[in-house]
């Protein structure tokens, strides 16, 4: 049997997409592997609604309330390929299993690459963070450590004093300019060019190559990210790059270069937000029901 839509990722994009075609009563299938950006943390910040509950049990509300729409079909598993292409797609995963579909939607999400610093990605979510917005207002504006990455890593240090008062590790990555400096000194940033050889404590305390031990109550980086699935590029869906990595490029309803490929959330912004995503998941799903229907190349209603 060919599905109409088959939803790769199972997170909150995918299951906002998978509710508009649920209540659209149309065939879905939701293949979740089961690794959520956010599974590190322990509280999910700045959706509005949801404010400060664990992001597992947001994610775990979302899918109770589909399995009341009985066209909606969640499979676990770890997609490897995908391939055919507009009316006939096929997933396959893992285990061996295939699965056909009219339409994709691409929700896989994004891995965070971590920079290699001893300490760092096993705190990661709890005292170190990338997103202010996410994790800020919870650390009381005590101090607050930012580790360069990149040259994106400026603007993270000029974000921050409202969060806390603020150090800026270049660690070798970002040493800011004259114009830089200046301005990171009209925000009160320290700017500490010694290189951070560990994070170490029971919050986040930063160790200098000299010797120094300086303590925060946490710490923000930005890494490398790159996308959870290969399928993007295996369709051919055209990609953009980003200060952090690359991510599948979309017009204004989540479509994709490909045709009946659509994509949301992460994969598809480059940056991460459990509110963004929900929102992106409901175009792309709205988005793909349309394409069932009107889409020019199927030649009549369906």
């Amino acid at each position: 049997m060919i599905n109409e839509v088959v939803i790769i990722g199972g997170s909150y994009a995918g299951l906002s997409a998978a509710l508009q075609l649920g209540r659209a009563r149309r065939r879905v299938v939701v293949v979740d592997a089961g690794l959520r950006r956010n599974r590190f943390a322990a509280n999910s910040h700045g959706f509005l609604g949801q404010d400060g509950r664990a992001p597992g049990d947001i994610a775990a509300f979302g899918r109770a309330e589909l399995a009341r729409y009985a066209t909606v079909e969640f499979v676990e598993g770890e997609v490897v390929r995908a391939g055919g292409g507009f009316n006939d797609f096929t997933v396959d995963l893992a285990d061996g299993t295939r699965h056909r579909a009219r339409r994709l939607i691409l929700a896989a999400g994004m891995t965070d690459i971590l920079p290699q610093i001893p300490g760092l990605a096993e705190r990661w979510g709890r005292s170190v963070f990338i997103c202010p917005y996410c994790d800020g207002y919870e650390l009381e504006q005590a101090p607050i450590g930012v580790i360069a990455t990149g040259p994106h890593s400026f603007h993270h240090a000029m974000m921050l004093p409202d969060w806390g008062p603020t150090t800026y590790f270049t660690n070798g990555a970002h040493a800011p300019d004259a114009a830089e400096r200046a301005e990171l000194e009209r925000r009160n940033v320290t700017v500490e060019p010694t290189p951070v050889t560990a994070i170490e404590g029971e919050r986040a305390d930063v160790v200098l190559a000299d010797g120094r031990r300086l303590g925060f109550r946490g710490l923000f980086t930005a890494g490398r990210i790159a996308m959870s699935s290969p399928v993007a590029g295996e369709l051919g869906c055209e990609l953009q790059d980003g200060p952090l990595g690359r991510f599948v490029k979309i017009g204004p309803r989540g479509d994709t270069s490909v045709a009946g490929v659509f994509a949301c959330g992460d994969i598809a912004r480059g940056a991460g937000s459990v509110a963004l995503a929900v929102g992106d998941g409901n175009i792309a799903g709205s988005a793909a029901h349309a394409s069932l229907i009107f889409d020019a190349t199927l030649g009549k209603a369906a």
